[in-house]
């Protein structure tokens, strides 16, 4: 191969190559003959390759020239024809076919690839035969300083304690530069801090930050921001460079103690207050933070030992001063940190003392109980006004002031006991029955008589003790029955008994057959003498036919005092069973069956009668509304009605259907005055009126007619609850000519003789019979 100079001007770089492909024409072996006798031989050839650099970032106008290719074969005829092959052949590098020069066409990146594998070869342009074996080669991009240096991280965080030597190491940055680290200086780091001094300094190769002042204090300053500068080319001027921020937190040590705000602290506690409770806090301030301000408080001395305790909160690091005796003392309390650093030991005591003065106020206190709670006794057979028990409460303030006591109606709703208000004794207002209620639980308070806003409870709870008051009874409804083929002296059921009343030995139960059942039964009773007995046949056969059941008197008796007994009845019914004595057949079903109607029949008539009966009802119902049903027409309106009646009357011989005389005549007498629109459910007295005497004034009398008129109206009870319209038809009195009305007359019958009518001719004859004749005539 040969070496030519370099067409770059680039000193820098060493000169361009020129790959040669060339063969070494040495002696031939003999290696066999072709198929005409022609022997073979093998040229042997010795294959060389070497490198091409080329300059990253590239800025000319020319394609960048790389290097050439020439073969010993080439003569300068143009028969040789140069091909490249490899990584970029034919997009990033370029080939001239005739002269074998390369040719970069873009600009390249080192840090994105540093070197480029190709292969190279020479061909017969016309036969396209190699005239030279394949060439490897390589392109290395020549790297120059184009990166600057770059930190793994943006901010760094960091933590140091506070009160570190000088020197300490707090964190190690890192810039990382893209250039080529084994070519010049470009990706030679160096760092230095721009921001942070004279707290902090940096190592210029290694990048570790280490304090460099002495006594920080997290309590003066906690927060640090440090700017550190990474510089390539090993710092030299014209080197890129790179920042990144460090944040450096000190972290608390401890080393502050804690402190009282004050030397006398001064509680007061009312003599009231429960033991137990808190009666104040303290606090001590420490200006370290977390664990390093954890304190403990303790009492170190008092004038009454056991009457107070003091408590640490830990969340908020107060003192709590808990009272166990209500007394007025003196305590002496000390406050130190849980952890100490030894480090700091000579900073001073990690603790300090406070006085605390607790007084102790009288109150007025509510009456106090002898007992927390009172349980008292009595049998429910106790009469009323017995004396249960009996409660006693003090005033703590003054033993000689009086208290009355009374019951919290709130626990005694129906008031079955009573307490007497000056001795406090308990007492029965009502019957108890245990079965009830076996116990009363109530509340009894206690009032000051010279305070009664002083009060106080107790709860009082009552036993009720069990009497034998309650006779047992079957313990469920026994549905029983006998088969008609059924034998002699054969179980068909057992019976048990149940009782309210909880002896002391349990129950006892006695069964027997009643005395008026035993002479003529059907069936006995066995007493098994374990509170159970057996219902037993007495026949051989039954008869459903003759009798379909049975009523079985059982007597059922305590043995507890007094004794207490009844008779419950067990109902038997007879049936028909197979031979097994499954029932098959019983007196109610077989009786409807015999009739032909099932059962399903006889519920649908009952439903029948059941719909019969309903719609009855409401058709009495309905009809009675209607009744009741105003006369008033139109709805639209309900101000202003006109109250029409639509009674027409039965013509000229109906005289009992309506009497107008009372609208023409004010001096008739009303005799009952009601509302016709509805059916009168309340009957009010007539209202009277005097009648007044006529004036000379012609209209006097109307005047006064229609005063009194609206009067009544207006106080009348029965009238419609919306405006009527009222029409009196009232000619007045004191006329000349007189009423010419027949109208005029007054109601009763007997207030006037129509005898005279027979006088009057042909024409009045029907009048005339109508209301002349005797009394005892018209009465036939």
């Amino acid at each position: 191969m040969k070496q030519t100079e370099s067409l770059c001007s680039n000193k820098l770089l060493p000169p361009l190559p020129v790959l040669t492909l060339w063969g070494h024409r040495g002696s031939a072996g003999l290696t066999g003959q072709d198929a005409n006798g022609v022997p073979l031989r093998r040229s042997k050839r010795g294959w060389m390759w070497n490198q091409f650099f080329l300059l990253e970032e590239y800025t000319g106008t020319d394609m960048q020239y790389v290097g050439k290719l020439h073969s010993d074969s080439d003569r300068g005829d143009g028969s040789v024809r140069y091909v490249l092959t490899g990584e970029g052949a034919g997009t990033l590098f370029k080939i001239d076919e005739k002269s074998g020069d390369i040719h970069a066409t873009k600009r390249l990146d080192r840090e994105e690839k540093a070197y480029y594998i190709l292969h190279a070869k020479a061909v017969n342009r016309f036969t396209s035969e190699a005239l030279e074996g394949e060439s490897e080669f390589i392109i290395k991009i020549h790297d120059i300083n184009d990166n600057e240096p770059r930190f793994t991280k943006d901010p760094y965080m960091a933590r140091v304690p506070e009160m570190s030597d000088i020197g300490t190491s707090v964190i190690q940055v890192t810039a990382i530069d893209a250039d080529d680290a084994t070519y010049g200086n470009s990706a030679r780091v160096v760092y230095s801090i721009l921001e942070g001094q004279p707290y902090f300094s940096v190592d210029p190769e290694t990048g570790l930050i280490k304090t460099a002042l002495p006594g920080m204090d997290r309590e003066v300053k906690e927060n640090y921001q440090v700017v550190i500068q990474a510089k390539d080319m090993a710092g030299q001027m014209g080197g890129l460079s790179g920042t990144t921020t460090v944040s450096i937190t000190l972290s608390d040590v401890n080393d502050n103690p804690p402190r009282f705000t004050k030397t006398l602290y001064e509680f007061r506690v009312p003599e009231t207050r429960e033991l137990g409770s808190e009666v104040g806090v303290i606090r001590a301030l420490d200006a370290d933070i977390g664990e390093n301000a954890e304190m403990d408080y303790r009492i170190t001395g008092s004038d009454g030992p056991g009457m107070f305790d003091i408590i640490t909160n830990r969340t908020t690091q107060e003192g709590v001063i808990v009272l166990r005796k209500v007394r007025d003392s003196l305590l002496r309390v000390q406050v130190e940190n849980v952890h100490i650093n030894p480090r700091f030991f000579s900073v001073g005591p990690f603790r300090d003392e406070a006085t605390i003065k607790i007084v102790v106020e009288d109150v007025d206190e509510p009456p106090v109980f002898e007992r927390a709670s009172y349980v008292m006794e009595v049998k429910e057979d106790a009469a009323k006004n017995t004396v249960i028990g009996s409660v006693s409460a003090s005033d703590p303030d003054d033993k000689s002031s009086l208290v009355r006591y009374s019951i919290d109606r709130r626990t005694d709703m129906d008031r079955v006991f009573n307490i007497h208000a000056g001795n406090g004794s308990v007492f029965i207002l009502r019957e108890l029955d245990r079965e009830e209620y076996a116990w009363h639980n109530i509340s009894v308070i206690a009032t000051e008589f010279n305070n009664p806003r002083q009060i106080s409870r107790v709860p009082v709870y009552i036993r009720v003790l069990d009497v034998n008051d309650n006779a047992p009874t079957f313990a469920t409804n026994y549905e029983t029955f006998v088969c008609e083929n059924a034998k002699a002296n054969q179980r068909i059921q057992t019976v048990s008994a149940t009782d309210p009343d909880e002896p002391l030995g349990g129950h006892r139960f006695f069964f027997s057959l009643a005395q008026e059942a035993a002479g003529k039964a059907n069936f006995s009773v066995r007493d098994n003498k374990d509170n159970t007995a057996w219902i037993l046949t007495r026949r051989n056969s039954y008869n459903s036919l003759q009798m379909s059941v049975y009523h079985v008197p059982v007597v059922i008796s305590d043995g507890e005092f007094p004794m207490q007994s009844s008779t419950n009845t067990l109902t038997i019914r007879v049936c028909t069973c197979d031979r097994e004595g499954n029932m098959k057949l019983c007196n109610a079903e077989a009786y409807t069956a015999r009739a032909g109607l099932s059962t399903g029949a006889l519920v649908a008539i009952l439903l029948c009668v059941i719909i019969l009966l309903m719609i009855v009802v409401l058709f009495a119902a309905l009809r009675r509304q209607r009744k009741k049903e105003p006369l008033i027409i139109s709805k639209e309106d309900v101000r202003d009605n006109v109250v029409s009646y639509n009674d027409e009357g039965g013509g000229e011989e109906d005289t009992q259907a309506f009497d107008i005389g009372t609208l023409r005549n004010p001096e008739a007498i009303e005799e009952s005055k009601q509302r016709r629109d509805i059916v009168p459910e309340t009957f009010y007295p007539p209202v009277r009126r005097p009648v007044l005497p006529p004036t000379r004034d012609n209209n006097g009398d109307v005047r006064d007619f229609i005063n009194q008129r609206l009067q009544d109206n207006d106080s009348d009870p029965t009238a419609p609850p919306y405006d009527s319209l009222a029409t009196y038809a009232y000619e007045g009195n004191g006329s000349v000519a007189e009423s010419l009305s027949s109208l005029e007359s007054v109601t009763t019958e007997g207030d006037q003789d129509y005898n005279y009518l027979s006088e009057w001719g042909p024409r009045f004859k029907k009048l005339a019979d109508m209301y002349g004749g005797d009394d005892s005539d018209r009465d036939s």
